[in-house]
C-alpha cells in the first residue's frame, strides 16, 4: 500500500471538501457508538473483563518468546508449517512461494489488516496470482481500486450509489438494465458472482484474530462466513498473522472474544467465529491438504520494552476510531496507511518511523474517548504524547511549532514574565475586538481562526482572578 502519511494535512483538507466521503461518514457516525453503548451496559463485568484482558495481554508480551515457540510447536504437532518472517518482504516471499507450489493461478483472500500491511495483492498479482477478496467491503474497495479506510468496515466511506457504479462497471455479464431495489441486491450480486470464485481457488488467504498456543489455532472472527469458504475449500489455508496475536489458552481466546465483538460492532458474538487447527485429517469431509502460518514481526519486537509497548495490546476492534471526533470528520484514507484512528497514530509511526507518520499523533483533541473504550485499555494518548517528544528531539516537528514551544517553555519557567504576558496579551487583544466581541485573525494563529473565531478575551487572567479569590477565602 502506498504511503501518504506525509500528506496527512493535504489528505484532510481533502476530506473534509469531499461531499460524498463527509455524507458516508455522518451515515456511519452513530451506528457503532450507539451499538456499543448499549452492549457494554447490559454485561455488567465489562470492566473486570477489561482488566483481564489487560492482563493476559501484559503476560504475553513479557514472555512472548515461550508462547510463540508453544504455538508453533503445536501447529507442527497437528501437520501445520509456520514460517517466521521478520520482515515484509520474507512475509511476501513465503506466501508466493506456497502458492507456486502447488501450481495456484486464483488465491480467494479474507479481511485482514497484515494483507494489507504486506501490499499481498499487488504482489500476488505481480507474480501472475489472481487474488480475490470475499469480504463484500474488502471486494468493493478492490473493485474500485481502493485501501480501505477502517480496519473492520474497510468501505465505511462509500454510498449506496458508489456500489451500484462499480458493480455495473465491473459485473458485464450481467443484464445492465438490472435494478438495485435494496441492500440485499447488492449483497445477493456479490454472492453470485464471488461464488464460483470460492470453488475455483487453489489457496484461500485469511488473517488471524488470534492464534492460541494451547491448541496451534488461528481463530478468524466475521458477519458474512466468506471466511470459513476461503479457508476450507481450496487445498491449502495461509494464516496471516503478527506475532502479538498469541494468546495461552482456549480461555483467554474465550476472554478476548467477549470484549471483541461488544468493542466493535456492539454484538456479543460475531456471526461466525471459527477456529482452525491445521489441515485436514483422515476422515475429514473438508478442509485444506495444506495448512500454513505466516508469522510477522516487521518492527513489533522493536517495540517491546519502550514506552510503545502497550500498544501491542490492540485486538483490532476499531473502537477508538469509531469514537475519534478527528477520524469522524476526515475518515480513514486521510491517516495515508493501513492503521488509522488514534490506534493507527501510534502504531503506524512505530512500523513506518515517525519521519514518516510525525503527523498522526498530531491529528488528536487529546479528548481521551479513545481510551475511555479501548477494551484492552490501552493508553492511546499517552503514547501519542511520546510520539510528538519523538518528533520534537529529533527536529522533525515545523519551525514554527518548535519556536512557539520554545517561546512558551521561556515564559512557564519565570513566572513574573508569565503573568505579565498574559495581562499585556489579554489586554491587547481585548481592545482589537471590542467592536465585535470576538476576533476573526491571529497572528501567528491562522491555522486556528482559519476555521473559527476566537473570543475577545474580558476582564482579568485567569491567575489574577484566582489570586484575588483566593485573598477573598473564596477559593
Amino acid at each position: 500500500m502506498h504511503i501518504t502519511s506525509p500528506a496527512f494535512k493535504q489528505n484532510a483538507r481533502h476530506a473534509l471538501a469531499d461531499a460524498n466521503l463527509q455524507r458516508a461518514l455522518s451515515n456511519a457516525r452513530t451506528g457503532f457508538v450507539e451499538k456499543r453503548a448499549r452492549a457494554v451496559a447490559a454485561l455488567p463485568e465489562f470492566e473486570a473483563l477489561r482488566e483481564e484482558g489487560r492482563d493476559l495481554k501484559n503476560h504475553v508480551l513479557a514472555h512472548l518468546d515461550f508462547y510463540l515457540d508453544t504455538y508453533a510447536k503445536a501447529v507442527e504437532a497437528n501437520g501445520g508449517t509456520v514460517h517466521w518472517c521478520e520482515t515484509a518482504d520474507d512475509a511476501r516471499r513465503a506466501v508466493v512461494e506456497i502458492c507456486r507450489a502447488v501450481g495456484a493461478r486464483t488465491v480467494t483472500k479474507g479481511k485482514s489488516m497484515i494483507g494489507e500491511e504486506l501490499g499481498i495483492n499487488e504482489h500476488l498479482e505481480t507474480a501472475g496470482i489472481a487474488p480475490i477478496e470475499t469480504d463484500l467491503g474488502e471486494y468493493i474497495i478492490q473493485l474500485r481500486k481502493e485501501p480501505p479506510s477502517h480496519i473492520i468496515a474497510p468501505a465505511i466511506h462509500l454510498n449506496r450509489e458508489d456500489w451500484i457504479e462499480a458493480f455495473r462497471e465491473k459485473h458485464t455479464a450481467l443484464p445492465a438494465d438490472r435494478a438495485f431495489a435494496e441492500r440485499k441486491t447488492l449483497i445477493d450480486e456479490a454472492r453470485s458472482v464471488l461464488r464460483s470464485r470460492f470453488l475455483a481457488a487453489d489457496v484461500g488467504i485469511t488473517g488471524a484474530n488470534m492464534l492460541i498456543a494451547e491448541t496451534g489455532s488461528s481463530v478468524i472472527v466475521t458477519n458474512e462466513g466468506n471466511g470459513d469458504l476461503t479457508q476450507t475449500l481450496p487445498k491449502v489455508h495461509i494464516v496471516l498473522a503478527s506475532v502479538e496475536k498469541v494468546v495461552p489458552t482456549l480461555e483467554d481466546a474465550c476472554t478476548i472474544l467477549r470484549l471483541l465483538a461488544r468493542s466493535a460492532t456492539g454484538q456479543d458474538f460475531s456471526t461466525y467465529t471459527t477456529f482452525s487447527t491445521g489441515p485436514r485429517r483422515a476422515g475429514d469431509l473438508d478442509g485444506p491438504g495444506e495448512y500454513h502460518v505466516i508469522l510477522l514481526d516487521n518492527g513489533r519486537t522493536s517495540m517491546i520494552g519502550t514506552e510503545f509497548q502497550e500498544m501491542l495490546r490492540c485486538i483490532r476492534c476499531a473502537a477508538c476510531m469509531n469514537h475519534c471526533p478527528v477520524y469522524g470528520a476526515v475518515g480513514g484514507h486521510a491517516y495515508g496507511w493501513v492503521y488509522p484512528g488514534p490506534m493507527g497514530s501510534v502504531l503506524t509511526p512505530s512500523l513506518i518511523g515517525v519521519d514518516k507518520a510525525g503527523h498522526l499523533p498530531n491529528a488528536s483533541t487529546f479528548c481521551g474517548r479513545c481510551e475511555s473504550v479501548c477494551p484492552m485499555k490501552i493508553p492511546l494518548p499517552k503514547m501519542m504524547r511520546h510520539w510528538r517528544e519523538r518528533e520534537f528531539e529529533r527536529h522533525l516537528s515545523p519551525s514554527a511549532a518548535r519556536f512557539g514551544l520554545g517561546a512558551w517553555a521561556w515564559f512557564a519557567k519565570r513566572p513574573w514574565a508569565y503573568r505579565l504576558a498574559a495581562r499585556l496579551g489579554a489586554g491587547v487583544l481585548g481592545i482589537a475586538g471590542r467592536k465585535r466581541g470576538r476576533l476573526g485573525a491571529l497572528p501567528l494563529a491562522g491555522g486556528w481562526t482559519d476555521g473559527r473565531d476566537m473570543p475577545t478575551p474580558e476582564g482579568e487572567t485567569f491567575q489574577a482572578r484566582y489570586a484575588r479569590l483566593k485573598k477573598q477565602g473564596l477559593v
